[in-house]
């Protein structure tokens, strides 16, 4: 049984956690590329997420997805997409139904990835479609995380500069924690009995 929402008091109470894995960083095609492939391909279940630059003003222009994220339990790989584009075979792995990729509020993700090469994404899981079924009301990746993993993630990099000559450690470690927490949840929600928010509560 979870709690249907968790206050910002009981979240500031929680210890910090991020991604305790290995985290690549790819810019280009090349062994470190066909690693990952190989890697994510040999999972059932990967945590799935993307990162843009942000737009402070009107007057700014819109920018296209600059990272892909997929985690494993024990690797990350950001894929730097704004550079290297979409490669035919990450857009292979996005449309295999027997791989899970496991997300939040996806639909805007895998738009933004359809932009830089067009594909067909299969085999999607979104969190906040399925949390009502488990008693859950809130919808954010840090109050979902809090309530069902029981830590708290930071947010401080989410408005950094994603196409940034160089990614920093904490863009990274924020970019893979993202991905990762997300597969983390759905493998935990799978393990857990439902427990559905009657209609009146999911409005």
């Amino acid at each position: 049984m979870y709690i249907e929402t968790i206050t910002s008091e009981e979240l500031n109470e929680l210890e910090y956690a991020s991604f305790p894995g290995k985290i690549t960083v790819i810019d280009e095609v090349g062994p470190e590329f066909n690693k990952a492939i190989t890697y994510l391909r040999s999972q059932k279940v990967i945590g799935f997420d993307t990162e843009t630059r942000p737009c402070f003003g009107p007057n700014q222009p819109r920018y296209g997805v600059a990272l892909l994220q997929l985690s494993g339990p024990g690797k990350a790989f950001l894929f730097r997409v704004g550079k290297m584009g979409m490669h035919k075979r990450l857009c292979s792995l996005l449309a295999d139904r027997r791989i899970v990729k496991v997300g939040a509020a996806i639909h805007d993700d895998i738009r933004g990835l359809q932009k830089l090469r067009d594909f067909q994404a299969d085999g999607f899981v979104d969190l906040q479609k399925i949390v009502a079924d488990y008693g859950i009301r809130d919808k954010s990746v840090k109050k979902m995380t809090a309530i069902i993993l029981g830590f708290r993630i930071s947010k401080t990099q989410q408005l950094s500069n994603w196409e940034a000559e160089t990614l920093s450690e904490s863009q990274c470690k924020y970019a893979a924690t993202d991905a990762w927490v997300c597969r983390e949840m759905y493998l935990k929600l799978m393990r857990s009995e439902k427990n559905p928010l009657i209609e009146e509560e999911k409005v």
